[in-house]
């Protein structure tokens, strides 16, 4: 695979070694592009986003990418069940208004769900809160508490409970911190947590 990327988006390359040649990809909540652009030069993947900041918008078309302005809060109704091989959140679910039913449509619409948010249980964060007792800033949460998008402050233990409690199948799952991987208490040690979605047999009934 090429490495074009910045070592420090470990989770593209998860996620680019997740998604299989030539399949289909929406990208919800894709800001400028950057994942989607990576999928395309190496995975040739059909590839669409979705996304509401009309300047991230045109820096999507700019590289040539179908990206359409919409809120995925108010759903994807226009998109029939499983009319696509991935749906992937990077970085956007944490920031949605109403995560059950962005989640509830994205695995509606793929056969597979790509989730990546940021560790909020990380270690760095749990020490600036308990010695500083301030809003933790650090290299996955760059945000001051006035201007960040996070609206759900969640860990990696919250989302696997999250997934057990709505009967939602986690088929995989990686950690990262930094430019490395962590495969030991990634929720002590993980920066950001990359997760694989299926729908169960009883969420289909």
């Amino acid at each position: 695979m090429n490495t074009r990327y910045d070592s420090t988006k470990l989770e593209y390359a998860v996620i680019l070694e997740r998604v299989e040649e030539n399949s289909s990809v929406l990208d919800l909540g894709c800001g400028t592009g950057d994942l989607l652009s990576l999928l395309v030069q190496e995975r040739k993947v059909k590839a669409q986003g979705i996304e509401i900041d009309e300047q991230a918008i045109y820096r999507c078309v700019e590289r040539g990418l179908s990206v359409f302005h919409g809120d995925i809060d108010t759903g994807l109704s226009e998109y029939r069940d499983k009319s696509f091989d991935y749906v992937i959140l990077c970085q956007s679910f944490q920031q949605v208004k109403k995560p059950d039913m962005v989640l509830r449509e994205a695995l509606r619409v793929g056969k597979e769900i790509i989730v990546s948010f940021p560790n909020f249980a990380h270690f760095r964060a749990r020490f600036q809160i308990f010695f500083n007792g301030k809003t933790p800033v650090t290299p996955s949460l760059p945000y001051e508490w006035h201007d960040t998008p996070n609206l759900h402050f969640l860990s990696i233990s919250d989302f696997v409970g999250y997934c057990d409690r709505r009967n939602v199948r986690i088929v995989g799952s990686a950690f990262a911190s930094g430019d490395r991987r962590v495969r030991m208490f990634p929720n002590f040690f993980a920066e950001v947590g990359v997760f694989f979605l299926r729908e169960t047999e009883r969420e289909r009934v």
